[in-house]
């Protein structure tokens, strides 16, 4: 998780970006701000243009901008990336400027934006804005309507922001390829009016999902629904940053889909309302109750929530093997197999072998096995009580007391209140009672 530390110091980073922006000159293509960290950065408060409430991206950042007769200008360079996905374990990717996810473009209601793509792949790309309202020649779909970007090559996309929304982008050229290499971004379109749908944290992220073999580092390209390592912002648990929210705010967390398979998104401890998709925001006489929220296959959603309960809360996919990494599908199930005799014999041949799953899996989290270079265990991740037995899509909303207005850092462990945590009951437990046969008294 992100420390203190690394906040600080990757902070500086991405205002270095802001700065280089600002020298280039006003007929030229503007400077593409690139990142090099894998961990949350501050929200890019606007230094010109329309005012917003600016988001915070999981384990991202946002992208500059420079202003330019009315136009906002932004640049991404489309490009092979090695993206961090969890401490001991990256990945050959492709995305922008330096990461996969790309930065998010955060622009407002109104705003006439003009996006440059440059594209330093060996094959040729598009860009695609999904969701956004723009004239049909710069839907970026390759073929259709625009011809492809040749390696080497910069094309210029302009359009007018007509509705706020959440929304992403990513190619519509080679897609299979270029979406399973991690070619994608995050798009927020604020209100026009800043207190329209004003929260006090606004967090985003996009779920994909890749096939990358234990020892290896290039995605297989060709999996369609086999994956291994299911990820939010190209980071799985305990590589993804919580969610910091002080105690009181109002909180917004919007995520996105572009793995091949719905994702129900749980958060524990509280009840939310479904406030936004990709299709605008939600009337608040048509928003409902939830604990947890399914976001289909190229959907966005986002939930809001009073953030009044103190805690670390857990947040995940509710599929279970979403929530794990690198796992053998094959394995037979091994649970009320005596398997003594047989790892016997075969450490007599492989000195290393250990047997697992004679009773469940939870041994996993706490043993020390061999694994390949490059290879995250099924399941990791310390917590204050030990092992969370987790992986993939999972993370934390620490809601605490005390942290201010901007401040993203990582807080630590909540401290419980005496007497609120569960504990070993050590009185008397009465034997079960049975059932009388048949099912009558």
């Amino acid at each position: 998780m992100n420390s203190r530390r690394n906040f600080i110091r990757t902070a500086g980073a991405t205002i270095l970006g802001a700065g280089i922006v600002s020298k280039v000159g006003a007929a030229s293509v503007p400077e593409a701000p690139m990142q090099t960290v894998a961990t949350t950065q501050p929200p890019l408060i606007p230094p010109n243009g329309r005012p917003y409430n600016p988001v915070v991206t999981l384990n991202g950042w946002t992208l500059p901008w420079r202003m330019n007769n009315g136009w906002k200008e932004f640049h991404l360079i489309a490009e092979p990336v090695v993206r961090e996905m969890a401490e001991g374990m990256n990945a050959h990717l492709w995305g922008y400027n330096g990461q996969s996810p790309g930065p998010t473009i955060e622009c407002v209601e109104g705003d006439k934006v003009r996006i440059f793509v440059t594209n330093k792949l060996k094959e040729h790309t598009t860009t695609h804005w999904h969701g956004i309202i723009l004239p049909a020649g710069m839907d970026g779909v390759g073929g259709l309507s625009q011809p492809q970007i040749p390696p080497g090559k910069t094309f210029v996309y302009e359009f007018e922001m007509k509705k706020s929304g959440t929304f992403m982008y990513h190619p519509h050229a080679d897609e299979m390829v270029q979406m399973a290499m991690g070619m994608y971004g995050s798009l927020v379109v604020h209100p026009k009016n800043p207190n329209h749908h004003r929260v006090d944290r606004d967090f985003i992220f996009i779920m994909t999902a890749y096939d990358i073999d234990p020892g290896s580092y290039t995605p297989r390209i060709n999996t369609m629904t086999d994956f291994n390592m299911w990820t939010w912002n190209s980071r799985v648990f305990p590589g993804i940053d919580p969610f910091v929210i002080n105690q009181g705010d109002r909180a917004r967390i919007r995520f996105g889909n572009l793995t091949m398979t719905n994702h129900p998104i749980h958060m524990h401890g509280y009840d939310f309302e479904v406030t936004c998709t990709d299709g605008g925001w939600v009337p608040k006489a048509a928003r409902w109750p939830e604990v947890t929220v399914d976001c289909a296959v190229g959907q966005m959603r986002a939930f809001e929530f009073d953030a009044i309960y103190p805690g670390d809360w857990a947040i995940h996919c509710h599929k279970s093997h979403h929530t794990m990494n690198a796992m053998g599908h094959s394995v037979p199930t091994s649970i009320n197999v005596e398997t003594k005799d047989v790892v016997e014999k075969i450490t007599k041949l492989v000195p290393d072998y250990m047997a697992m799953g004679q009773d469940g899996m939870a041994d996993m989290a706490v043993m020390s096995m061999p694994l390949p270079d490059n290879t995250l265990p099924m399941m990791t991740g310390q917590g204050p009580f030990g092992p969370v037995e987790m992986g993939g899509m999972f993370s934390v909303v620490k809601v605490h007391e005390g942290i201010k207005r901007g401040d993203f850092k990582d807080p630590g462990w909540y401290k419980h209140p005496k007497g609120t945590v569960a504990s070993e009951w050590n009185g008397p437990v009465p034997d079960p009672v049975k059932a009388p046969k048949g099912g009558k008294a």
